[in-house]
C-alpha cells in the first residue's frame, strides 16, 4: 500500500510540474510581444522562473531533492536561453523556439536536458555503487597516470610522434573542404586556374597527411616496444625479489599471464590508446569548427548524436570490460593447468592420467570460450545499436541539406564537403568514447601489473651488514614456524639449535618433521614467526642479500641446473669467476674428470634442467656451483643419496681440507652421520636428542631406534 501510494505521489508531481512548466513556457513566449524586458533578458528571467517554480512543486509533493532531479530541472529550465543567447552571440540571428514558442520547442528541450541528466548519471554517477566501482577499478585514473610516468625515458620518441600525429590529422582534415570545393567549380561556371589550384592543395594536403602518418606510426611502434620491454623486466625484477611463500600461493599461470599478455596491453595503454585518442580528439575539434563554417544548424543536429552514442558506449563498457576481466582469469587459469601438466609429465605419464589432464585442460578452455562467447555478443549488439543510430542521423541529416540547398543557405559542395566531415565526425565521436573503455580495459591490466610492482616482499632483503670475516657461527634460537600456505600447521615450535664453524652437524628425524624447514629458514625464503636466527650473533636479515648467500651455500637433493654451459652453472651468480676457480670447485666436487671426458668440456650443454647429465652427475656440478664461492657455512641437504662410495669420500675429503667451515648435513646414510661432530635427532618440529654418533647409540633412545628402523649400511630408506 505504501508503495502504490508512493508511485501515485510521485505521478501527481510529474503531472503537476510538466502543467506549471508548459505554463511558464508559454507565457514567455506571450510576453514577447508585450514585455519591456529585451529578448535575452526575458528568456533569462523566465529561465529563473521556471527553475524557482519546478524546485517549489518538487519540494512540495516529493518533499526533498536529489542530485539527478536538480541537475535535470537545471538543465532544462536553462536550456532555451544558453541556446538562444549562443546564437544570437554567434550568428545573430534567433532560432525558431526564439521567436515562438510552441509544444515542439517544449518537447526538444526536455528531450535534449533529459538526454543530458542520462548521460551525466551514467558517465559520473553519484551513489556509493559507483564510488565503490571506482574504488573496485582500481583508480583507474591515478593508474593511467603512472602508466604514463613510466614513458619519461621515451619522451623523445613519443615527442616525435605527437608532431607528427598533428601534422597528419590538421593535413587529413583539409581534404574534405577541397573536394566539396572541386564539386562546386564543376557546378558552376568552370575556372581552370580555380580547379587546378584546389586540386594541387588538395594532392599536397593529401601526400603531407600519408608522408606525417608513416613517420607517426614508426615512432610510436618503436615506443611501444621500448616501454614493453621496460616493463617486462621491471616486473620480473619485482617478481624475483618476492619470497618464497609468495610463488607457494600464486599460480605460475597467473605470473606468466601478467608477464606476457597484461604488459602488452600497458604498451597498449600508452601507444595506440593515447595515439588514437589525440588523432581523434584533434581531428574532431577541428572538423567541428569547419562544419560550423559550412551550416552551424546542421552541426547542431549531428552533436545531437553524441550523448546517445556515449549512453549506448558507457553501457557497452560497463559489460565488456567486466567479461574482458573474466576472460582474463580464465586464460590465466587454462595456462596454469597447461603448465601444471607439461612440467610434470613424468608423473602424469606414471599415473596414466593423460585422458583425465586433458580434460582439465578442455574445461578451462571452455570457461574461457563461454566468457568469449558472451563478451563477443555483447560487442555485437553494441555494434548493431551503434550502426542504426549512425543511420538514422545520416537521414536526418541528408533531409535537412536538402531543404538548406533549397533556401540558398548551402551549396551542393557544401553540403558534400559536409557529409564528407559528417562521416568522419561520427567515426570519431565513436572512437572517442570507445577508446575510453579500451583504456580502462588496459589500465586494469596495468592495476594488475602494479600490484605486483608495489607489492613488498614479507620477508626483507634489505639487510646492509657485509663483515670483512665471517667465522660462521649459527644459532636457531627457539625458532616457531609454520609456511605461509598452511599458517595454522606448525612445523618448528620452540626448536633450538647451535651451528659451531669447524664442525659438521647432521640432522636427522623421519620425513615431515622439520629438517628441510631448517634449511628453508636458513637460506631466509621464509622468517620464522617466532624467535631468531643469528650469524656472529647478529640477526640473520641484518646481512646484505648477496653477501649472505654467497658466504652461506646449499645444494639440495634435486639439484637444479639452468640451460646453458658446465661452466655457467658451477659460475652461476658470480660475475667475476675464474676457469681455474670453476676447475678447483669441480675438483673437490670429484666432477673434474667426467667433465674433461666430455667432447666440449666445461663448455658442454647441460640442456634443460640439466637433462643431458645423469643424477649424479648433476649432483656434482651443484656442490662445485656451491664450494666455488667459498662459503663459510654449507649446508647439504640428501645430497649423498646420488653418489657413489668414491664421490662421496672426495667431497667427504674437501669438506675436510676446509677446518673452519661450518657444515649442516642432512643425510640418511650411516657413514656420513657417523662422522658428524653432532647428530641432532628432530622429531615433532623440537629437538629431541643430540649428541655424537657413539653418544646416541649408548644412550639407546630416540636415534637408536630411528636407525634400527630407517638406516640401512650404505643405503638410503626407500
Amino acid at each position: 500500500m505504501a508503495g502504490n501510494t508512493a508511485t501515485i505521489g510521485k505521478f501527481v508531481a510529474l503531472i503537476l510540474a510538466v502543467c506549471v512548466d508548459l505554463s511558464l513556457f508559454y507565457a514567455s513566449g506571450f510576453v514577447v510581444t508585450r514585455s519591456v524586458f529585451g529578448h535575452l533578458a526575458r528568456l533569462w528571467v523566465c529561465a529563473a522562473l521556471r527553475f524557482l517554480a519546478l524546485t517549489a512543486v518538487t519540494l512540495f509533493t516529493l518533499g526533498d531533492l536529489k542530485l539527478p532531479l536538480i541537475r535535470f530541472i537545471t538543465a532544462h529550465s536553462l536550456l532555451p536561453a544558453v541556446l538562444e543567447t549562443g546564437t544570437e552571440a554567434l550568428y545573430h540571428e534567433e532560432t525558431q523556439c526564439g521567436l515562438q514558442a510552441d509544444v515542439r520547442c517544449w518537447l526538444m528541450c526536455a528531450g535534449a536536458s533529459l538526454a543530458a541528466a542520462l548521460f551525466w548519471e551514467i558517465t559520473i554517477p553519484d551513489t556509493d555503487d559507483a564510488a565503490a566501482g571506482e574504488e573496485k577499478k582500481q583508480k583507474a585514473r591515478e593508474l593511467f597516470m603512472r602508466v604514463l610516468y613510466l614513458c619519461k625515458p621515451l619522451y623523445k620518441l613519443l615527442l616525435g610522434g605527437l608532431v607528427f600525429l598533428s601534422l597528419a590529422v590538421v593535413c587529413e582534415m583539409f581534404i574534405p573542404y577541397y573536394t566539396g570545393r572541386v564539386i562546386d567549380i564543376l557546378g558552376s561556371q568552370y575556372q581552370p586556374n580555380e580547379f587546378i589550384s584546389a586540386l594541387l592543395l588538395m594532392g599536397l594536403y593529401s601526400l603531407g597527411s600519408s608522408v606525417s602518418a608513416g613517420c607517426r606510426g614508426g615512432l610510436l611502434l618503436c615506443a611501444i616496444s621500448a616501454y614493453t620491454c621496460r616493463v617486462k623486466v621491471r616486473l620480473f625484477e619485482a617478481l624475483t625479489k618476492q619470497e618464497i611463500g609468495f610463488f607457494e600461493t600464486t599460480k605460475t599461470g597467473e605470473v606468466t599471464s601478467r608477464l606476457s599478455k597484461d604488459t602488452n596491453l600497458m604498451g597498449r595503454t600508452v601507444g595506440l590508446n593515447v595515439n588514437v585518442l589525440l588523432r581523434t580528439l584533434i581531428k574532431t575539434l577541428g572538423m567541428i569548427s569547419l562544419m560550423i563554417n559550412l551550416s552551424w544548424k546542421l552541426t547542431f543536429l549531428v552533436l545531437m548524436e553524441t550523448p546517445i552514442i556515449g549512453l549506448i558506449q558507457n553501457i557497452y563498457d560497463t559489460h565488456y570490460q567486466r567479461l574482458s576481466i573474466a576472460v582474463q582469469d580464465s586464460v590465466a587459469l587454462a595456462n596454469e593447468a597447461a603448465n601444471e601438466a607439461v612440467s610434470s609429465i613424468r608423473v602424469v605419464r606414471s599415473f596414466n592420467t593423460e585422458k583425465h589432464e586433458a580434460g582439465r585442460y578442455d574445461g578451462r578452455l571452455m570457461d574461457t570460450h563461454t566468457l568469449k562467447t558472451r563478451r563477443d555478443t555483447v560487442r555485437a549488439v553494441y555494434l548493431l545499436a551503434r550502426r542504426v543510430t549512425g543511420l538514422g542521423m545520416q537521414v536526418f541529416m541528408l533531409y535537412y541539406g536538402r531543404l538548406f540547398i533549397q533556401s540558398g543557405q548551402m551549396t551542393t559542395g557544401n553540403l558534400v564537403s559536409f557529409i564528407l566531415y559528417q562521416s568522419h565526425l561520427g567515426n570519431n565521436i565513436r572512437t572517442l568514447t570507445y577508446i575510453f573503455g579500451d583504456m580502462l580495459n588496459s589500465v586494469g591490466a596495468a592495476g594488475k601489473v602494479f600490484e605486483y610492482l608495489d607489492r613488498k616482499p614479507q620477508v626483507s632483503t634489505e639487510g646492509k651488514l657485509e663483515p670483512d670475516q665471517l667465522k660462521g657461527h649459527v644459532s636457531l634460537r627457539r625458532l616457531s614456524f609454520a609456511y605461509p600456505a598452511y599458517p595454522n600447521k606448525t612445523v618448528l615450535q620452540d626448536f633450538s639449535l647451535e651451528l659451531k664453524p669447524g664442525q659438521m652437524t647432521a640432522l636427522v628425524g623421519p620425513s615431515g618433521e622439520g629438517k628441510s624447514t631448517c634449511v628453508s629458514l636458513l637460506q631466509r625464503f621464509y622468517d620464522p614467526q617466532d624467535g631468531e636466527i643469528l650469524l656472529d650473533n647478529e640477526p640473520l636479515k641484518s646481512y646484505d642479500h648477496r653477501f649472505l648467500h654467497k658466504k652461506l651455500a646449499v645444494v639440495n637433493q634435486e639439484p637444479v641446473l639452468f640451460s646453458g654451459s658446465i661452466r655457467d652453472n658451477i659460475a652461476y651468480g658470480l660475475a667475476d669467476c675464474s676457469l681455474d676457480e670453476i676447475q678447483e670447485a669441480a675438483r673437490k666436487a670429484n666432477a673434474h674428470g667426467f667433465i674433461e671426458q666430455l667432447e666440449s668440456g666445461y663448455d658442454t650443454e647441460v640442456g634443460e634442467g640439466g637433462g643431458q647429465l645423469s643424477k649424479s652427475e648433476r649432483q656434482r656440478i651443484a656442490i662445485a656451483r656451491a664450494l666455488v664461492r667459498q662459503p663459510q657455512v654449507l649446508i647439504l641437504d640428501e645430497i649423498t643419496s646420488s653418489l657413489d662410495t668414491e664421490s662421496e669420500n672426495k667431497v667427504q675429503q674437501a669438506l675436510a681440507s676446509c677446518p673452519s667451515l661450518t657444515v649442516l648435513v642432512i643425510a640418511h646414510r650411516l657413514k656420513t652421520i657417523e662422522k658428524a661432530d653432532q647428530i641432532v635427532v628432530v622429531g615433532g618440529g623440537r629437538v629431541q636428542e643430540r649428541g655424537t654418533h657413539q653418544e646416541l647409540m649408548d644412550r639407546k633412545g630416540g636415534y637408536y631406534k630411528l636407525r634400527e628402523k630407517l638406516f640401512t649400511e650404505g643405503s638410503s630408506p626407500q
